[in-house]
């Protein structure tokens, strides 16, 4: 089971840090990612993070923005948002992958597990 958070409404320019909490897996065995759903569009991958720290990210998006970070002990994975745009406000959705580890997973199909998803507002 995931557990997103972290979500709400923030103004243009400003830092949102959302946090998912996983239970019920190993979750060292588990890569992490972050989608996101914007109204009539299809969900995007934003970044994911393997059980080494190794990362990435969806640049055509993020654009060097975003960070995301694991904490393996505590189970949760992170997504620190940074200069936000209007154009990121979106359903945000954490996931986790049981792709190989040195597997890169970018696409929804990819991932067992989901989170409930926590809205992101940006306003202008």
């Amino acid at each position: 089971q995931l557990q997103a958070s972290g979500g709400g409404l923030v103004q243009a320019g400003g830092s949102l840090r959302l946090s998912c909490a996983a239970s019920g897996l190993t979750f060292g065995n588990y890569i992490m990612g972050w989608f996101r759903q914007a109204t009539g569009k299809e969900r995007e991958i934003v970044a994911f993070i393997r059980w080494n720290g190794g990362t990435y990210y969806a640049d055509s998006v993020i654009k060097g923005r975003f960070t995301i970070s694991r904490d393996n002990p505590k189970n949760t994975v992170y997504l620190q948002m940074n200069s936000v745009k209007p154009e990121d406000t979106a359903v945000y959705y954490c996931a986790a992958s049981s792709s190989r580890y040195y597997s890169s997973p970018k696409v929804p199909k990819e991932y067992n597990y989901w989170g409930q998803g926590t809205q992101v507002t940006v306003s202008s």
